[in-house]
């Protein structure tokens, strides 16, 4: 038996995500610790964990991977926000099947900036010669749609010195537009994590150029059942 199914154990709590910039870190911790009885911090190979006194964690991890730019502070929270505020530039890509956003970002205020729209055609059930003629219209859609994203982002991000580059939307799709020849100067420019985002507009590019300059955090609730959680089991 795992230890989610063995008898007695908490069930997992929900986990949720959210994107803090480096001058609101330290009010998102003070607000955390008030919430959940205080924490204290482990400093960890996948990031900073808060570990609250009623079972709840925190994985606050920075938006850029260390690259020999440390932080500045007394305390593992300062520095991490020290790290979040430097200026650093990202090249934003996101793709989807009904639309499509290129920015450059740096301390999370887009420098320059090209979205638009570009429908390709869904799945299709139907059967046959209409069925291949759909999945080759689907395919071509979806060729155009890659070329068109690329030459944009090249052009967006022509003569600003990126940094990083951060694709999201759809993972195939963003995935072909990376390895487009018109991408071919960005080839070895780190990879951010990718961007869970809806189909790209105006307001998704703008959020997502925030969160791309802000830290990751990821709380997870304790277990239903932890006995901190109990009020007759603090009591005793």
């Amino acid at each position: 038996m795992s230890a989610r199914s063995t008898p007695g154990a908490g069930r997992p709590g929900s986990v949720r995500t959210a994107f803090v910039s480096g001058g609101r870190l330290a009010g998102w911790a003070d607000r955390f610790g008030a919430a959940h009885g205080g924490f204290r911090i482990s400093d960890d190979d996948d990031g900073l964990r808060l570990l609250a006194a009623d079972g709840t964690t925190a994985l606050l991890q920075a938006p850029w991977p260390p690259d020999g730019r440390p932080g500045r502070g007394a305390d593992p929270l300062e520095r991490l926000a020290s790290v979040a505020t430097q200026p650093r530039t990202a090249g934003l890509v996101l793709v989807r099947r009904g639309g499509y956003a290129a920015a450059v970002a740096r301390e999370g205020i887009m420098l320059a900036s090209k979205t638009g729209s570009r429908y390709v055609q869904s799945r299709t059930a139907a059967g046959g010669q209409s069925q291949q003629r759909f999945a080759r219209r689907r395919a071509n859609q979806a060729d155009e749609l890659v070329e068109k994203v690329a030459a944009h982002a090249a052009a967006v991000f022509g003569g600003q010195p990126i940094e990083y580059l951060a694709p999201g939307g759809d993972r195939t799709l963003a995935g072909l537009v990376m390895d487009q020849p018109a991408m071919k100067l960005y080839a070895s420019v780190p990879r951010l994590d990718f961007l869970d985002v809806p189909d790209p507009n105006g307001s998704v590019l703008r959020k997502a150029a925030a969160d791309v300059c802000a830290v990751r955090i990821q709380v997870a609730d304790a277990p239903a059942n932890n006995p901190s959680n109990n009020p007759d089991s603090r009591a005793t």
